[in-house]
């Protein structure tokens, strides 16, 4: 007992030091220390405090040296760093964009009236307008074998290659804030972004133009094919404050790190829709929680796994709920594999999904012979107990199908008719019934709770596991809001809150009876005597 106690208290004092180390980090980030004396040499002053006219122009280049040409597709000649504004305009495509190339936008900021390629203090980025994904896989209707129209602008290429694809976003942010800052602290993460020049005796430093790579998001993107002559280009112009300039740098190093880690362009976009989509401070907030997300999975890991490891009898629970948990966690993992995840998010799946096969072996109390190459399966005999539990059960299940079958039938009949397909169907049901398949162990905590144990109580369940699970349950309800994710695993986020909380109702109505033995076959009464006989005189 001291051991796990110690070794829980260790991983808690290590996330806390990690929490407190993450704010100190993202402290860090947001704030910049600012040049204390004006006049000293070592400063830096904006080039924007001379209100000086300005003049935004975006040309777009096969090569982002501009080598080969560029074309200017739009300028605003009063440019006005203070104004936000959004404007769209039509891209025409070169004929080596459409066979599957690139294209690039150089964007420049410099003085009004002066070509950019001329004026020795203009600053200027440039970004891709294509990125290379592969095309979403047909949709097909079981019954007339129509295909559903594609969302993007077409194309014959295979499904498997990458094709170049139509960023329809460019967001520009500019600092507008006078901020003077000190040559023994600038920040490195500024420091790319920062063009200076001598006036005088004074240090400047040019505006500081930032393109918003987190904007571009997968729904905006759109397939090019040889017919694609020209393509809208909506381009979004406002300001940013130098704190959230930082933040935002860092976040998109981050979602390159990731890519150059396996994510791909579909995996990387929900997490660029955490940061686009939501406001900075629930933002923080789901920073916060995710930390303890990643805390209460380790712990119910680790609890999950003792609690099977020592488990003997499967008296008060449900076999057969174990056995659909082990196969929704498969059908989910192969539709990971299917949809070629990242290997960060397919690896845990994967060893979850062996976990769950582990348990229904330890449920079903099977043993595997091996005969040369054939195994052979060998099931262990059920005492008294557990063949009532196993009837409760099964009642359970009776009962449960009453309606499982009729929604099967009107759900399969109106898939048919009206729903287009693309791989593994099973995982909609898997969302769907998976509510239904945790009801058995409500109806088995209540009969076995009354009638098999000798008085009411439902510490037969791996209550620590299950509180964990449930803690990350409602953290799940928080991201459900946030991250964009499919309506039926939004919904199996909710469904999840309606069976905890009947548990917990369960829990207090059949409270823990201390004289009996739980799990391990201990009984807290045993637990708190002395090992040894007293003394006697």
């Amino acid at each position: 007992m001291f051991q796990k106690t110690s070794f829980t208290t260790l991983i808690v004092g290590v996330f806390v030091v990690y929490v407190l180390h993450t704010c100190w980090v993202m402290y860090g980030i947001v704030y910049t220390k600012p040049c204390e004396n004006p006049k000293f040499e070592n400063c830096l002053k904006p080039y924007l405090a001379g209100k000086t006219r300005l003049q935004l122009s975006i040309y777009t280049a096969l090569r982002p040296n501009a080598d080969g040409g560029h074309t200017l597709i739009h300028k605003e000649e009063d440019f006005d760093v203070e104004s936000k504004f959004e404007r769209i305009v039509n891209v025409s495509l070169p004929k080596k964009t459409r066979k599957n190339g690139t294209l690039y936008a150089m964007v420049f900021v410099h003085q009004a009236g002066i070509s950019p390629w001329q004026d020795p203090r203009q600053v200027h980025l440039v970004t891709q307008l294509t990125t290379y994904m592969i095309p979403k896989a047909l949709e097909v209707s079981l019954i007339s074998g129509e295909e559903a129209p594609k969302t993007t602008t077409g194309g014959d290429s295979a499904v498997d290659r990458p094709v170049s694809h139509w960023r329809s976003r460019l967001t520009l942010n500019v600092v507008s804030e006078d901020f003077v800052f000190d040559r023994d602290f600038l920040p490195s993460d500024v420091h790319r972004y920062l063009k200076v020049f001598q006036n005088g005796k004074k240090m400047v430093y040019l505006p500081l133009l930032f393109v918003d790579e987190l904007s571009n998001r997968v729904k905006d993107l759109m397939e090019i094919n040889s017919t694609s002559i020209e393509l809208p280009l909506t381009i979004s112009y406002d300001t940013i404050s130098l704190g959230k300039l930082r933040f935002w740098i860092h976040m998109q190093d981050a979602v390159y790190s990731l890519q150059q880690f396996g994510f791909t362009e579909k995996d990387a976009d929900e997490i660029k829709g955490i940061f686009v989509d939501t406001n900075l401070y629930l933002l923080a907030l789901t920073f916060f929680v995710a930390a303890f997300h990643l805390l209460f999975d380790f712990l119910a890991f680790k609890n999950d796994i003792s609690f099977w490891k020592q488990k003997k009898s499967m008296v008060g629970m449900s076999s057969k709920a174990v056995l659909w948990r082990c196969f929704s966690t498969i059908v989910i993992f192969m539709y990971l594999f299917d949809e070629q995840t990242s290997l960060l998010v397919l690896i845990p799946a994967g060893i979850g999904s062996l976990i769950e096969v582990w348990k229904v072996k330890k449920a079903f109390k099977i043993q595997i012979i091996w005969k040369g190459v054939r195994p052979t399966f060998i099931f262990g005999k059920s005492d008294e107990s557990e063949r009532r539990t196993e009837e409760y059960d099964t009642l359970a299940m009776k009962y449960l199908s009453y309606l499982l079958y009729p929604m099967c039938i009107g759900g399969a009949v109106y898939a048919l008719l009206d729903l287009l397909y693309r791989l593994v169907p099973f995982l909609t049901g898997v969302y769907a019934f998976g509510f239904l398949f945790m009801l058995p162990q409500l109806f088995v905590n209540y009969k076995v709770s009354s009638i098999i144990l000798s008085t009411s109580s439902v510490a037969h369940l791996p209550w620590k596991a299950f509180m964990y699970k449930a803690f990350n349950t409602f953290i799940d309800d928080i991201f459900a809001f946030i991250i964009t994710m499919p309506t039926s695993h939004r919904l199996a986020c909710f469904r999840d809150d309606v069976v905890f909380l009947v548990y917990l109702y369960q829990r207090w109505l059949y409270p823990v009876d201390k004289t009996r033995m739980n799990e391990y076959g201990l009984s807290y009464d045993e637990e708190e005597k002395p090992k040894g006989k007293a003394h006697e005189d």
